[in-house]
């Protein structure tokens, strides 16, 4: 199966390549196209997003990674940090050069009819010359869910596009989405999943739908638009080279270059439950109405990032390249009104509310400088530290120092590559952590500034297909949900050890991949984590024809018990828990990729070892279970148009 433009005598075409932009000046860093078949199958079972990710269960919901060293900080609107794997930004736009248009368009589909998913995604490419190309992406996601009131509706577009010039240089992108989740609030009793016979009478037979949930009528709304430009203007001289005898060509080389970099980002986060019922039965707080909830929290911002560089190798002796910058943030936050508190009209029943005002809407003007150093070019050596400094507003006193450095050598007739990296950070606390106003939950903390220190290293070794990585981290003044689903600060210090060994396993058609992440916390009842996580696959790789490629095969998930966060669904927040322990459950699935020509397929039986063995405890998160056993099939082409 082909696509595309054929003739007699198919032509070779010269492959395209990628690229993302970094960092506040918009730094260039190579990416790849995606069109690898091996694993394709994995990114569409949700608690399999990483070695060990906490869910509430549904394809595209809200989930935190619990590999520690994997996650985000906080950011300025932490609604959509739970649902951030799904979600486009700036910082994960891929801009491609390809000498014809390219189009990447997947459709994946699976579950029955009340549980089934699909997802279809597009990416779309072109150049009008070498110089300038254009991008649009499409990216629609339902899925029903797996259990009661948990279906879910995202829809995402945008569009890109890029030029890199002699002396000017170019990104930008614009990407909306908006992201709806039925909440649930997780099923009423566990034992419907571990014991239903002891719920039912004798019969341990139950249909994952008819399981009761917490939560009838509620769901969340997170939908919000950015829009990103990049320029670069670059001043340097014309150079003279000699071709051959005959012929000479010039060359700009340029010396330095002048940035600047917006970015405009606005988020809204919506919870509504219609039903007074659930409200009053689920939620310990009712603070503004005893009729159910419907609020809403806006936030936008405007940064504007100007700088100027010495870029890296415009001479011999020019190694490294130097920018200097400064950064303005413009940030408006936008709560509800507390109308109780002048309403001579106060419902019976309204928790009292805490003796604290907040805002109804907030605007925050900062100002960042810094400086940057790098070093891309070079076969043994690379680099790059970036340090940064608040000067205005809330930021003030925050410092934000970070580096990566890499080194390759030979070993035993392979390259073997060694990457230190490590960070300092004493950065401010996020403004909705500390100033808070819903229906259920309000707060307003005086949370000192946040500070991390980290340092790791990874020993990549390509040719016996080891890697090992290692790092370290203190955090001070760790924020965290706690127990109650309230921002708290833990004043002491926290300690963060990761180890983590992949090695793959090849021989002929065998294949045998292993992730191994051990990792411990120093105070589990702040920050509990998952002491090892293991994910393995192990297939048989062949090919049919001499044309169809075929990886099949059944891969593994497994973590050992910890108290998993719960999640609460008016704040969109996972939390600590005490309650329950959660884990030591191998998750599995039976699956064959393909791949012919142009055209990635898989097919999968996820989640095969329900009720056969591994035990019943399949939970992800407090009183939300892993999906159940399904079956799912998806496709992926790559049009060159």
């Amino acid at each position: 199966m082909a696509f595309g433009v054929t003739a007699k005598k198919k032509q070779t075409i010269e492959p395209g390549y990628s690229w993302q932009v970094s960092g506040p000046l918009g730094l260039r860093t190579p990416s790849t196209i995606d069109t690898l078949y091996q694993g394709y199958h994995r990114q569409f079972v949700p608690a399999m997003t990483t070695d060990a990710y906490a869910t509430t269960g549904n394809f595209g919901c809200a989930g935190v990674d619990e590999i520690f060293f994997n996650r985000e900080e906080w950011s300025e609107f932490q609604f959509e940090d739970v649902l951030s794997h799904w979600l486009h930004s700036a910082d994960n736009q891929r801009y491609y050069n390809t000498r014809v248009p390219m189009t990447l368009l997947g459709y994946s589909w699976g579950g029955g009819r009340n549980s089934g998913q699909d997802r279809l995604k597009g990416e779309f490419s072109g150049n009008v010359n070498k110089r300038l190309q254009f991008g649009a992406q499409l990216d629609y996601l339902y899925s029903k869910g797996g259990y009661d009131r948990q279906a879910l509706k995202n829809f995402g577009w945008g569009f890109s596009s890029s030029y890199i010039g002699d002396r000017y240089d170019m990104h930008a992108m614009f990407f909306s989405y908006n992201s709806l989740n039925h909440e649930n609030g997780g099923i009423t009793d566990d034992l419907y999943i571990s014991d239903p016979a002891q719920l039912q009478g004798g019969d341990s037979k139950i249909d994952a739908k008819a399981i009761p949930v917490n939560l009838s009528s509620a769901f969340s709304r997170v939908k919000g638009w950015e829009f990103y430009m990049n320029h670069r203007y670059k001043v340097g001289y014309w150079q003279e080279e000699t071709v051959n005898d005959t012929t000479k060509r010039r060359t700009y080389v340029p010396v330095s270059s002048f940035i600047w970099t917006m970015d405009y980002k606005t988020n809204t986060h919506k919870f509504k439950n219609q039903s007074a019922t659930d409200d009053a039965k689920y939620f310990a707080n009712n603070y503004l109405s005893m009729d159910g909830t419907d609020e809403e929290t806006k936030y936008w911002r405007l940064r504007n990032t100007f700088g100027i560089d010495l870029i890296e190798g415009f001479k011999k002796n020019a190694k490294f390249g130097l920018s200097a910058y400064a950064t303005h943030e413009l940030r408006r936050y936008t709560q509800v009104v507390d109308t109780m508190l002048t309403s001579q009209y106060k419902p019976e029943g309204l928790t009292p509310f805490p003796s604290f005002g907040i805002d109804h809407s907030k605007t925050e003007n900062l100002l960042w400088v810094g400086g940057q150093l790098t070093k891309q070019r070079g076969s043994v050596l690379t680099y790059s530290a970036t340090a940064q400094f608040g000067l205005v507003g809330p930021v003030a006193g925050d410092i934000d120092i970070s580096g990566v450095v890499s080194t390759r050598f030979r070993l035993f007739g392979d390259t073997v590559r060694i990457t230190g990296e490590g960070f300092f950070k004493n950065t401010e606390a996020p403004y909705l952590l500390k100033n808070y106003i819903s229906n259920h939950f309000a707060w307003k903390n005086d949370f000192g500034k946040i500070r991390r220190v980290r340092v790791g290293g990874t020993l990549d070794i390509p040719h016996t297909w080891t890697s090992f990585s290692a790092g370290v981290e203190n955090l001070q003044n760790y924020v965290y949900f706690n127990n109650d689903a309230l921002p708290a600060q833990e004043s002491g210090s926290v300690q963060v050890l990761s180890l983590r060994l992949k090695q793959d396993l090849h021989f002929r058609a065998f294949n045998w991949e292993n992730s191994v992440t051990y990792q411990t916390s120093s105070k589990e009842e702040v920050l509990s984590l998952p002491k090892l996580a293991v994910y393995s696959n192990l297939y048989f790789q062949f090919k049919i024809a001499r044309v169809l490629h075929v990886n099949l095969g059944v891969d593994c998930s497994y973590y050992t018990r910890y108290y998993a966060p719960a999640y609460q669904p008016a704040t969109m927040a996972f939390h600590t828990q005490h309650e329950k322990l959660i884990g030591n459950y191998p998750l599995m699935n039976a699956y064959a990729d393909f791949k012919l020509k142009k055209t990635r397929f898989f097919v999968m039986y996820s989640h095969l070892n329900q009720g056969l063995f591994g035990g019943k405890e399949y939970f992800s998160a407090l009183h939300h279970p892993i999906n159940p056993s399904r079956f799912q099939l998806g496709l992926s082409v790559d049009f060159a148009n």
